[in-house]
């Protein structure tokens, strides 16, 4: 590397630093609202005798004088606590106590055994009994919310709570999963007795909010919830919809129920179920249910929300952590340990030809269909969904993450068989040179390779230590977050490692041994058709899930909602990947350092943000 290089590489390594600093300040700042809210991370042994791991949100005016309103607030399946940012910035902004989890299983809490899915309400019931001992809070205003599976731990707390001899759960916020209609005689009946009850049914919801019929098939649609029976008799506090009367949405009704005052409400936001985590409608909704059942200390309109900034700042974070993955990796080029991975000169890329182009753009057609076709293959496939949803006992117990990585093996071995036909069939008449490429580079740089992937994910997870010890945030947008995680997700992501390993290498070997040219005389513009079409798969199954959706109401036939939700980051990965491999590649005439470097990225992101179930 040579002095220009080297200032220009050292430029780009200050200003990654830089941005993850201001991110974490930033973040910071705004979930303290500037110093007024301490922020605790909290972990202790419940009364189920598993660990919880959780955020504690404390106004400076929450004190023992002076006792806060309190809410346990809940991610979904598949996430963990920071999910809930939006819900626990504003709630504490307007002076709530704020709790928020991760649910058994997920983040930094004990994982979830298969056969007690229920147990401490999946850990918010457990969150509860905390966050009423404590002394600054008042215990007789206490609220519960999730979204997905964080609304059915509430609902399995309040199944809880009514057991209990002192109930402490007042207040109950639903967000994107289905209320509690029937009693288990099957006739509608109010479940939640005096308990204030909020429930937001989105228009678009990918799973829940359909009546069926005697045979299982869909009746109604989510956009048309607010007419059925179970909205109805919810609304009519669990009255039997044939005698109650028809019921608005965005409206609060009131019923005296054993000397006190209940409320219902119901909310249809025309959303899509993951878009109810970022909703500014949806967090509305929520902080002015709470405001109006739990007396918030500040009142504030719902509308008026700055979480956004928070979320600004951690995605400002998440580019910081993407960048420096480039320019430290050639810092350490210039090390002892790692210079003999250094090329002291890398084949400019020079234009293709006709035939080229032709394989080129071919390939990358061919794969890309591929890429939809076998995601929607592997979804179908029985023993796969067993294994993915945990239903029979599974070695690796990161499911989801095990379903992604068969799926981006899959996607590998194509390649792989893709890069043989266009080796043997065009590239070797051409006078190509695998080895001159790089793609036998000795068992001694390619274990140097191996340990300066590894050596740069360990500094890079390095960043995002410090973000959560110093300022108690991570770097994240929406569903692609990076955060940090204990020692078990280290084996969890060993043991899936080689299904990214496949894809991965062999994606960074065809991107830059067999795809690398000029388009245009650019061979940036190459690099960002790449990109493009290592996500076009997964971007045209999202587009055609989501339209299909939004003209009929329903699905693709087949293709389960989980799995379109599922693709939302791995767009956005997947075209990052390629613009990393092809930056380390020009530095080192390497294809294995970014091939590894992404797939141990890519599988610690996977299962650190994931459901972990115990057998």
């Amino acid at each position: 590397m040579n002095q220009r290089s080297a200032r220009r590489n050292g430029f780009w390594l200050a200003l990654s630093l830089l941005l993850c600093l201001i991110s974490a300040v930033g973040a910071h700042l705004v979930q303290t609202q500037a110093g007024s809210v301490t922020v605790k991370d909290m972990q202790w042994e419940t009364s189920s005798g598993r660990m919880l791991n959780a955020l504690l949100f404390v106004p400076d005016d929450a004190t023992a004088d002076d006792p806060a309103p309190a809410v346990v607030v809940s991610h979904g399946w598949w996430n963990n606590r920071e999910m809930q940012d939006a819900n626990y910035v504003e709630l504490s902004r307007r002076g709530f106590v704020v709790l928020s989890i991760d649910m058994y299983g997920h983040g930094n809490s004990d994982p979830l055994p298969v056969d007690e899915l229920e147990v401490g309400g999946t850990g918010m019931y457990d969150g509860v009994k905390l966050i009423a001992d404590l002394p600054y809070v008042d215990s007789t205003r206490i609220g519960v919310t999730g979204h997905s599976n964080g609304a059915r731990a509430a609902n399995f707390s309040i199944a809880l709570d009514d057991a209990a001899d002192e109930q402490l759960i007042s207040s109950v916020f639903l967000v994107d999963n289905e209320a509690m209609y029937l009693d288990q005689d099957g006739a509608y009946a109010n479940l939640y007795g005096t308990r204030d009850v909020g429930l937001v049914a989105d228009q678009y919801d990918e799973f829940f909010f359909r009546s069926y019929n005697a045979e299982g098939v869909p009746l109604t649609t989510p956009r048309e919830f607010a007419t059925t029976d179970n909205a109805q008799s919810f609304l009519n506090f669990g009255t039997d919809p044939a005698s109650g009367e028809q019921r608005e949405i965005d409206t609060v009704y009131t019923e005296t129920i054993d000397g006190q005052d209940a409320i219902r409400v119901l909310h249809t936001p025309p959303q899509t179920h993951p878009w109810g985590t970022i909703s500014k409608y949806t967090v509305a909704d929520l902080v002015d249910f709470f405001d109006l059942t739990l007396d918030a200390p500040h009142s504030i309109e719902g509308t008026d929300q700055n979480w956004q900034i928070k979320e600004a700042f951690t995605a400002l974070g998440l580019v910081g952590f993407v960048m420096f993955l480039v320019p430290f990796t050639r810092l350490l080029l210039g090390t002892r340990a790692f210079a003999g991975l250094r090329a002291d000169e890398v084949t400019p890329a020079g234009p293709a030809g006709r035939t080229g182009l032709v394989w080129f753009w071919g390939g990358l057609v061919v794969s890309a269909i591929i890429s939809a076709w076998s995601y929607i293959w592997l979804s179908q496939q029985p023993w796969l969904a067993a294994l993915s949803f945990n239903a029979v006992p599974n070695p690796i117990p990161t499911g989801s993450v095990f379903f992604i990585g068969v799926w981006a093996a899959f996607n590998g071995i194509v390649a792989i068989i893709v890069m043989l036909l266009s080796y043997y069939l065009f590239g070797k008449k051409s006078g190509v040179r695998l080895r001159d490429l790089g793609i036998f580079p000795g068992w001694f740089k390619l274990l140097q390779s191996i340990a300066l992937a590894f050596v740069v994910t360990a500094a890079a997870f390095g960043l995002v230590f410090l973000a959560d010890y110093f300022f108690k945030t991570d770097f994240r947008l929406w569903v692609v977050a990076i955060k940090w995680f204990p020692q078990d997700k280290i084996w969890y992501a060993f043991f899936l490692l080689p299904l990214f390993l496949i894809y991965f290498v062999a994606n960074s070997v065809a991107i830059n041994l067999f795809n690398r040219f000029t388009l245009g005389g650019r061979e940036w513009l190459n690099t960002a058709v790449l990109a493009l079409f290592n996500s076009l798969g997964p971007i045209a199954l999202v587009v055609a899930q989501y339209v299909t959706f939004a003209i009929s109401g329903e699905l693709i036939p087949g293709f389960g909602g989980i799995f379109s939700i599922w693709l939302i980051p791995v767009v956005l990965i997947l075209a990052v990947s390629a613009v990393i491999s092809r930056k380390i590649y020009r530095a080192t005439n390497n294809p294995y350092i970014g091939g590894v470097l992404n797939a141990a990225i890519v599988v610690l992101m996977s299962v650190s943000n994931s459901l972990v179930i115990s057998y």
